[in-house]
């Protein structure tokens, strides 16, 4: 009885959490839905060059985001610690480390693309898709520098205003495309470029939308929000990296995985390509909500690690574990169930519908393994844990998952499909892998806090 009443108190708490971060995830992958929904009616190619482009970036933008993520524990951590100064901090040099990845990753991707020519791709995708990928890439820094708020605000359990500004920013977006890609009210038509455009517009209106919010709201004046040059130091820059690297490189192994898959689709052909760029858009709306339930859980577990509360750290974590392996059953069914009918939503080439088909079933088969894994990268950074589980990414991705698809796909006849199913097994393998490991550290935690309060 008391499980099933703390079960309803953490399920209540965490949705009330995780909602609004799932929402505003939805809302930044919904800029590539939206890109991907409105170029697909230009055809194949400019989808397909869509595809590539957003394959590189989003590599690159996930790895700003996990630097970025190492404001949220941190914070989370403090507070529960009762540290107003400590946040002060935290949020100071987050602020720095984030405005130096968002120019640096910009730089990296603009002398970087040129390498998409030597990477045999059809010769006309990649005409195209290098100068959306170089307008798309600016995007970062504003986006990173946006991140900052966000990651402050949500280690502080405030997560509606961000929700609020990706969802309206995003509804601009849209807005932006419908003018820019197919040259409406006057304004030049634009094409696959008009999306690009549209995209960096509309993370600078976020930006700066979040950043009023965040220095004129009466919460956050606690904390003294002023930025600072003189106030940062090297001890907390390393600490802060120590968590912000191993979690960027994690989103570098899983979705760097996807991207390479989406090359190894570029050898098959452009039809291939395409299906693989709508499949994945599909995917990635189920992955981005589930990683606000990952957000809610590094919340939870990082202030239930600073109040030395473990038994409720793990009440907390295995709720969220359960939560969102009810959330990733439903999106399976839908992804299953309407195979045939969502490709249609982007374009209406019979080649490319069926093959996106085939590749929904394999997407809804690794729907609950995604959602279990994406949970527990949260549920161990709130435990500061990021070393060990960046591990069992590079390895489950890099040397199981890839590999194998590459042998299904091209040695043993399964093309897409091949793809998809290496991909499916690396998923599957790392979600058990999480799982396992935080079951063990937090019961780790709990018998050496009963050991310690015998000795008392």
């Amino acid at each position: 009885m008391l499980w099933r009443l703390n079960f309803k108190e953490h399920f209540s708490r965490t949705y009330y959490l995780a909602y609004p971060v799932m929402l505003s995830q939805l809302g930044q992958v919904m800029v590539g839905v939206a890109d991907s929904v409105m170029v697909g009616r230009l055809g194949a190619v400019p989808l397909a060059a869509a595809s590539l482009a957003n394959s590189i970036f989003f590599v690159i933008m996930m790895f700003g985001t996990g630097v970025s993520m190492a404001i949220t524990p941190l914070v989370a951590a403090a507070d529960g610690e009762g540290k107003p100064r400590m946040i002060s901090r935290i949020f100071n040099h987050g602020f720095a480390i984030n405005g130096f990845t968002g120019v640096f990753l910009f730089l990296v991707i603009v002398m970087a693309a040129p390498l998409l020519y030597h990477m045999e791709q059809p010769e006309e995708v990649v005409e195209l898709g290098i100068p959306f990928l170089g307008i798309i890439s600016m995007s970062l820094i504003p986006l990173m520098i946006f991140q900052t708020f966000r990651q402050f605000a949500e280690g502080l359990s405030q997560t509606k205003q961000a929700m609020v500004i990706t969802v309206f920013c995003n509804l601009i977006n849209v807005g932006l495309n419908w003018l820019l890609i197919y040259g409406n009210w006057g304004f030049p038509e634009m094409g696959l470029n008009g999306a690009g455009w549209a995209t960096l517009i509309s993370r600078v209106l976020m930006l700066l939308i979040m950043w009023y919010f965040v220095w004129n709201s009466k919460r956050f004046k606690a904390y003294h929000i002023k930025f600072d040059f003189r106030k940062l130091y090297f001890p907390m820059f390393s600490k802060m990296l120590k968590l912000g690297l191993p979690t960027g490189f994690q989103f570098v192994f899983e979705v760097g995985a996807f991207s390479t898959a989406a090359i190894m689709m570029g050898w098959i052909g452009v039809n291939a390509l395409a299906s693989h760029q709508i499949a994945i858009n599909l995917a990635s709306i189920s992955y981005m909500m589930a990683s606000g339930l990952s957000a809610a859980a590094t919340v939870r577990v990082g202030n239930q690690l600073g109040r030395k509360d473990i038994k409720t750290l793990r009440e907390a974590g295995f709720t969220i574990f359960g939560m969102v392996a009810i959330f990733m059953s439903v999106f399976a069914i839908l992804f299953i169930s309407l195979r045939n009918y969502l490709p249609l939503l982007y374009i209406d080439d019979v080649q490319v519908v069926e093959v996106t088909a085939s590749l929904l079933v394999i997407a809804g088969l690794f729907q609950l393994s995604d959602g279990v894994q994406v949970v527990g990268l949260g549920a161990l950074r709130g435990m500061a844990d990021v070393k060990v589980p960046t591990v069992f990414t590079l390895i489950a991705y890099w040397v199981i998952a890839l590999p194998l698809g590459y042998l299904l796909a091209f040695h043993w006849g399964l093309a897409e499909r091949g793809v998809w199913y290496g991909l499916l097994i690396g998923l599957t393998i790392t979600g058990a892998l999480l799982l396992m490991r935080f079951n063990k550290l937090s019961l780790s935690l709990l018998h050496q806090q009963k050991r310690i309060a015998k000795k008392v």
